[in-house]
């Protein structure tokens, strides 16, 4: 339940970087009229959560239930389509141009200031305690089943911690890194727009997801980032799990549990990001056409 309006919340937002800029600046970035500007920062003011363009202890306050608290990494998975590399490493602990392709998305997680950092794991378990050297806040949770089952067992394995969480998919290159942000508003998901796609994609209307599939035009491909409010973390905790005991529940990618199986129960926000802004490798090859060191 949001108790600010997105207005509201936008422009503290900015205010947490520092004094807030010229009004025609904050228009500018936040794509509305100066005059809207003006009467929110007035209602922010009155409201006592702004003073001289800076945010109050009282501000920050508002902000609270908006703060992303913990991230989510599903890693528990083999990584087939990247044979022969992942055979002994990892998917998300294969190194891209000198950098393990989870570090990116770790390091995002600590500069928006988010420390409780969770790993599923599963394959090749134990190669994640690398991490650790790097990365001491982490902490682990095993996944059993993950080379019986799909993403969904993962997703079982951490389904009590998904409230005012990110969940991310940890084989993601990110290179926009400011994606990644301590507050949200409420939940949603990357995607960016395409004439095109092949892959997962979605339809979206006024913002709002409509309809996950495989394959489309004219609409917007996911990137399997999340981001999940309080009150959906709590509903989700119960319909992961109801999913997952379903007849076939196993073989399921966890994000159906939203998109199909209790669609009504949820309103998912497509965040849009720029094409390139974040990679999914999917290939050999496309590994070798990113970092040449594996064209031998």
């Amino acid at each position: 339940m949001n108790t600010i309006s997105r207005k509201h919340f936008d422009v503290l937002v900015e205010a947490t970087k520092g004094k807030l800029p010229t009004q025609r600046a904050l228009a500018e970035k936040l794509s509305c009229s100066v005059g809207k500007v003006n009467k929110t920062i007035s209602e922010l003011t009155d409201s006592g959560y702004i003073e001289n363009g800076k945010i109050t202890d009282s501000g920050l306050t508002a902000l609270e239930p908006y703060r992303a608290r913990r991230a989510v990494f599903l890693a528990a998975g083999f990584g087939s389509r990247l044979v022969p590399i992942t055979l002994n490493t990892p998917k998300p602990l294969v190194r891209v141009n000198g950098k393990r392709i989870i570090d990116g998305l770790i390091d995002a997680v600590i500069a928006a200031g988010i420390e409780e950092i969770y790993v599923v794991r599963g394959y090749l378990a134990d190669q994640f305690d690398q991490l650790l050297y790097k990365y001491p806040m982490i902490k682990f949770i095993e996944n059993p089943v993950y080379n019986e089952s799909n993403n969904i067992s993962s997703a079982m394995c951490a389904r009590f911690l998904l409230q005012n969480a990110y969940v991310f998919e940890a084989d993601l290159l990110i290179y926009d890194p400011s994606l990644i942000t301590k507050y949200q508003y409420t939940t949603n998901i990357l995607g960016f727009k395409t004439a095109r796609s092949d892959d997962w994609c979605f339809t979206v209307k006024d913002g709002i997801i409509t309809e996950q599939k495989i394959g489309g035009v004219d609409c917007y491909q996911m990137i399997g980032i999340w981001y999940i409010n309080g009150e959906d973390g709590k509903k989700m905790s119960v319909h992961i799990k109801e999913s997952y005991e379903m007849p076939g529940g196993k073989e399921r990618f966890w994000d159906r549990v939203a998109f199909e199986y209790f669609k009504d129960e949820y309103k998912i926000e497509l965040r849009e990001c720029a094409e390139g802004s974040i990679v999914e490798i999917d290939t050999f090859n496309e590994l070798k056409a990113i970092d040449r060191t594996y064209d031998v």
